[in-house]
Order: structure tokens, then sequence, then C-alpha cells
């Protein structure tokens, strides 16, 4: 197991046909040899499973990866007390993180977003 830094960003759609690299996340998270985020190694690692959210126009949000009772994954941010405020990822435990892969994060006004893995970064 090791921890690594995903950023992914924007991907096509109707409000960004070209996508966007100043719409997006960086997240740390701990990936097993396929790419899955491993469970158990989160548990230990959880307070260097941090994210920041970028938006253009926008200030950064910061906050962490969470895992949620069902075995879900999330973006909670430092700035929102409330659960309810979290980001959810679309089926993150089941998908395996790999560069060029797409992922769907469900944000604060529950739009549910396509973003593109960009780069997948090892950080111990």
């Amino acid at each position: 197991m090791a921890l690594s830094k995903i950023r992914i960003e924007m991907a096509r759609s109707h409000e960004f046909p070209e996508g966007s690299a100043r719409h997006g996340y960086e997240f740390v998270a701990p990936l097993d040899r396929k790419g899955h985020i491993d469970a158990k190694a989160w548990q230990q690692h959880r307070s260097q499973c941090r994210v920041k959210r970028f938006w253009e126009g926008v200030p950064d949000e910061i906050g962490h990866l969470v895992h949620k009772p069902g075995g879900s994954w999330a973006f909670h941010y430092d700035i929102h007390g409330d659960a309810d405020d979290d980001e959810t990822g679309y089926r993150f435990g089941d998908h395996a993180f790999i560069t060029g892969e797409y992922i769907s994060v469900r944000e604060h006004d529950e739009d549910m977003n396509t973003f593109r893995i960009v780069s997948i970064t090892p950080i111990s």
C-alpha cells in the first residue's frame, strides 16, 4: 500500500465542452496494487488523506477523504460541519483509480459531475 496524490479535472460536459483543468480536485488516498482505495490503510492514514477542491473563481476548499457508513467515500470540508455538505464519490469503493479513466462526484449542489483522472503520484 502506498499513499498517492490523485488529481482529477472536469471532463467534457455541456458546461465545459473541452473539459477544464481549472475545475477539479486533488486528494490523497491509499491505493492497493490494482488502484482501489484501501479502506484498512485509510484507517491508519486518515489524517493524511486530504482533499483540495479547486474551482476557478471560487476559493479552494480544503478537507478530508472520509469513509462513510455503508462503504461509500466522500470529501468532507473543514468549513462545513454538516455531513450533508459532503461531496460523494460515485462508486469510489469499486472503482480502480487509473490515469485517463473517468469518475463522478456528487457535489454540494447535488449535481453529479464527471472528472478525468489526470495524474496519480505516489507520495510514500
